[in-house]
């Protein structure tokens, strides 16, 4: 096992506590998940109504600034799913050409939040924005990362922000005579037959 190997399997195995945490974590806010669905305890759907703040109240409350710039925040839903658009015709199209697997919308984009009861008409409507961009970006992301995975799997030569799933295991950069070899073996790893779609390595 390579040193890169390693340090995936500790990312993952660290990865796999975390949920063990969040899985502990609903037990404390009792909730469950039915269907995908967020289910509360009655007595505990009580108890969040009455942390709700009222619309007009919150409405009072607002930054000058913040009523500003809000059409501002929401005009970007334009962009987005048109982004969201284009994205999914491009692997729709494309992946199959290539033998990758195809992402799944479902696993990166959650609404779910609206389901809180202790937040307001407009709070939940931001948090459904907001759900849906985060995960659209993900979602993207990782439609991205397969792409580059099958095409260009080289590392940059500076440290880069933030990189995908995949990047770990790309071919370092100036290994010339390893290239050929890494890149095999990248799309091997993303166009396994057999898939309709693939779990990719946690990073």
């Amino acid at each position: 096992m390579t040193e890169t190997e390693k340090l995936l399997t500790r990312i993952r195995a660290l990865q796999d506590e975390m949920e063990e945490e969040f899985n502990r974590r609903r037990a404390v806010f009792r909730y469950e998940l039915e269907n995908g669905r967020v289910v509360f305890e009655a007595e505990v759907r009580r108890a969040h109504r009455a942390f709700r703040v009222g619309l007009g109240t919150f409405l009072r409350q607002a930054r000058p600034l913040t009523v500003i710039t809000a059409p501002v925040i929401y005009s970007m839903i334009v962009p987005f799913a048109l982004l969201d658009l284009f994205v999914t015709v491009y692997q729709a199209v494309c992946f199959p050409a290539y033998g990758i697997g195809k992402v799944r919308r479902a696993d990166f984009i959650r609404i779910d939040r609206h389901h809180l009861a202790y937040l307001n008409a407009l709070q939940k409507l931001n948090c459904i924005y907001c759900g849906y961009c985060n995960g659209l970006i993900g979602y993207v992301q990782e439609i991205a990362g397969r792409t580059e995975a099958y095409w260009c799997p080289i590392k940059h030569a500076a440290r880069v922000g933030a990189h995908h799933a995949y990047y770990a295991q790309f071919v370092d950069y100036g290994d010339a005579e390893g290239f050929a070899e890494g890149l095999a073996e990248s799309r091997r790893r993303i166009t396994r037959p057999g898939l309709s779609g693939i779990t990719p390595p946690q990073t």
